[in-house]
């Protein structure tokens, strides 16, 4: 087994009961084992500015699935609790599951990107998984406990 991480992340209805919903059905997948959960956190939405805030955290999980099944979990969750892709990119949804890292892999396939692509530029996604092992390290970019610290600094200073 390795170890993953996920973010999560609800901006419609019942936030946190989603993102309890979706750590419960992602825990009941034959090749997934949640180990940790980080706290919950209200968050800005990023992008397309005009919705809801979010409700983000993340999840350490142990996985025999291969990167691109756990993928495929990850979205088959999501569709059960209601998400659909059409609308505005990056706009209001009912739950959100990202494949932030896989500890000691990279990948670069059509439809998967690990590390996350944008995981280096994104507070609410690297606060959480600094909460989890803040040594964590985004290939290419340093280590999470780095990156957020470098981009609050950032922020602080505008």
């Amino acid at each position: 087994m390795g170890r993953a991480y996920v973010g999560l992340g609800s901006n419609l209805g019942d936030r946190s009961a989603t993102l309890a919903r979706a750590l419960e059905l992602l825990g009941e997948r034959q090749g997934i084992e949640i180990v940790a959960v980080s706290s919950f956190r209200e968050t800005d939405p990023v992008g397309y500015l005009d919705q809801p805030r979010f409700l983000n955290a993340a999840a350490a999980i142990e996985t025999s699935l291969s990167p691109e099944a756990l993928l495929d979990a990850l979205l088959e969750v999501e569709r059960e609790l209601g998400r659909t892709r059409e609308g505005q990119r990056y706009g209001p949804r009912t739950v959100d599951l990202d494949l932030l890292l896989l500890e000691g892999i990279t990948v670069n396939e059509p439809g998967l990107t690990v590390p996350h692509p944008r995981l280096h530029e994104r507070v609410f996604a690297l606060a959480p998984l600094a909460e989890l092992d803040p040594s964590l390290v985004v290939q290419g970019h340093g280590s999470v406990g780095q990156l957020l610290d470098r981009l609050e600094t950032l922020e602080s200073s505008l």
